[in-house]
């Protein structure tokens, strides 16, 4: 395909952050004209907007709700479809788009297919697992979308890429009906980001968007992607034997030619929930012919990322694990389920999620836990009912040190043997600047701590 010239065309891009910027940058590149808006107008909008001045967009700060003359608006992803700017967009008959989707429309006749990933938890984890695989493969290719490398910038890259790992978001894909995925993999589906969707529906037909265009890869142990995934896709278990990768004797395997792809205990990385992600990332890999040596290799190599389940201090015989990435409830037990003995750091914002499933399933694991945030009162109710006998703390600070004070409290709980597990279950701009902020605070505090703790 021929990507449009978008010389001269006038684009609103919302927002100045990761997003807002690579699309700027591209359009300008491309001669579009472009005006960035954005509602904040802190150090960190300020000094994104200089960059962006200096490439010779227009900038406005907080004035995310004001319509300029344009034909099409990039939209950032976290803002709610119904935002001011976008109803107003749609009004005078101007089209919004997501990032993905002007990736997708920016390809050159040369561009590698896509294989995608989405779920409510272990996104990261898998794209960058496939990542692995497809370079140990020998192809050219790189992590993009809602983790590493924009889309934007991917799509434009010289030479091109053989063929791009692709993380998407409910958002983006919500924003971006076009793209087809060579293969896509939907790896769970649990409540969360409600406040965005509003329905439980919406989300869901969001996320099965990652099986338009080729190879449907679901979770066959996840009892909503298993009754969408249409038929004719590809399965992964960890119970049924009869998927297409299931488990044997210890090792992934795959059914349709009986191949052993890697043993669970060569991976690097641990948790029933990561030997799904293996096996998702494997079958992506496999529906694109990668020989399983190279499926093997690259999962035999990847290491995980930072914030996920990273054991970041021992003090006193107790561990302090940081899996910050834990933002909702569905990824909360499976960090949890990975300790036989816990003081729980949770709260944060829980974006309409429920965690009352998640508290009475771990509660027998619980030493005690130490609540921070906006919605910590939330978690302390479902503690009340269905863990009365667990220690709780709440921590009532609204600044950044909250989390130094919800260490110190964690470590007069924790008992030699035990971990101290910051799954927090919610978001994290309640307090933090993002999820990283919060898990190095963290390990800062954790390792400060004396082994007297």
């Amino acid at each position: 395909m021929t990507s449009p010239s978008f010389t001269g065309r006038r684009v609103v891009v919302a927002g100045v952050g990761v997003t807002g910027s690579a699309v700027t940058r591209a359009l300008v590149d491309l001669g579009a004209w472009i005006v960035v808006v954005d509602g904040g107008d802190g150090p960190k909008q300020q000094s994104a907007a200089e960059e962006l001045r200096a490439l010779g967009a227009q900038v406005r700060l907080g004035d995310d709700t004001t319509m300029v003359d344009a034909d099409l608006v990039v939209a950032t992803p976290g803002m709610r479809p119904d935002h001011a700017l976008f109803t107003a967009a749609r009004s005078a008959g101007v089209e919004v788009v997501g990032e993905p989707e002007l990736a997708w429309r920016l390809r050159a006749d040369d561009a590698g297919p896509w294989l995608g990933v989405t779920g409510t938890n272990g996104k990261t984890t898998t794209v960058g697992m496939l990542e692995a695989i497809l370079r140990a493969a020998g192809l050219r290719t790189v992590a993009a979308g809602n983790v590493g490398l924009a889309l934007v910038d991917a799509v434009r890259a010289r030479p091109a890429y053989d063929v791009l790992a692709v993380e998407m978001s409910s958002f983006q894909l919500a924003w971006s009906p076009s793209p087809q995925f060579a293969a896509g993999g939907l790896l769970n589906i649990a409540e969360d980001h409600l406040d965005w969707h509003d329905t439980m529906a919406a989300y869901v037909e969001a996320k099965t968007r990652i099986w338009a265009g080729g190879i449907a890869i679901g979770n066959a142990d996840d009892d909503v992607v298993a009754a969408a995934l249409p038929a004719g896709g590809r399965t992964f278990s960890l119970t049924d034997a009869s998927a297409h990768y299931a488990m044997s004797d210890g090792a992934i395997v795959e059914n349709a030619t009986g191949t052993r792809v890697i043993r669970v205990d060569e991976l690097q990385v641990r948790g029933p929930h990561n030997v799904a992600n293996a096996m998702a990332a494997a079958a992506l890999a496999r529906a694109y012919d990668v020989p399983v040596a190279a499926v093997h290799t690259g999962l035999v190599g990847y290491a995980p990322g930072r914030h996920r389940n990273e054991l970041v201090a021992r003090v006193a015989d107790v561990d302090y694990v940081d899996d910050s990435k834990a933002t909702n409830p569905h990824a909360a037990a499976a960090s949890l389920s990975a300790y036989p003995h816990v003081v729980w750091i949770a709260g944060g914002m829980l974006k309409g999620a429920d965690v009352d499933q998640l508290v009475a399933a771990h509660a027998h694991r619980l030493r005690g836990a130490v609540l921070i945030g906006k919605d910590r009162a939330a978690i302390a109710d479902a503690l009340a009912r269905h863990a009365p006998d667990v220690p709780v703390v709440d921590v009532a600070a609204t600044d950044t040190g909250a989390m130094q004070t919800a260490v110190r409290e964690a470590a007069t709980i924790a008992r030699p043997g035990d971990t101290v597990l910051l799954a927090p279950s919610a978001a994290s701009w309640d307090i933090f600047r993002d999820y990283a902020e919060r898990g190095d605070l963290f390990a800062a505090a954790a390792r400060a701590l004396p082994e007297c703790a």
